[in-house]
């Protein structure tokens, strides 16, 4: 149904959630400024995800009726909120040691 966006999707979803836990164990726990910074940025995550599916799905937006319709819209923004909060937070942690690294390599050096 959702033809190469479902393998683009399920593909962020493993390797973001495996980096994910790798960041946590790593860092043990989670790191409270860059998660709320993350989560501010899901939003559009959820947005992304509304446009993703109203453009593989044969109807749009006027076309909700019911309020199953609206659920539906809705466990849509949801779900791409998470996952994209979820992909920012782990970007961001990977990049920050990344960069950290090389800043306390360089001090030593």
């Amino acid at each position: 149904m959702l033809g190469i966006w479902l393998w683009i999707l399920l593909a962020a979803i493993v390797l973001g959630s495996m980096a994910f836990v790798a960041l946590i164990v790593r860092e043990r726990g989670l790191v409270a400024s860059r998660l709320v910074r993350a989560q501010a940025a899901g939003i559009l995550g959820g947005i992304a995800a509304l446009v993703i599916m109203a453009k593989v799905s044969s109807s749009g937006f006027t076309d909700a009726g019911g309020p199953a319709d609206w659920f539906l819209i809705a466990l849509v923004f949801i779900t791409g909120l998470i996952v994209a909060t979820i992909l920012l937070y782990t970007l961001a942690g990977w990049l920050r040691r990344n960069t950290t690294a090389l800043t306390d390599r360089q001090l030593t050096d």
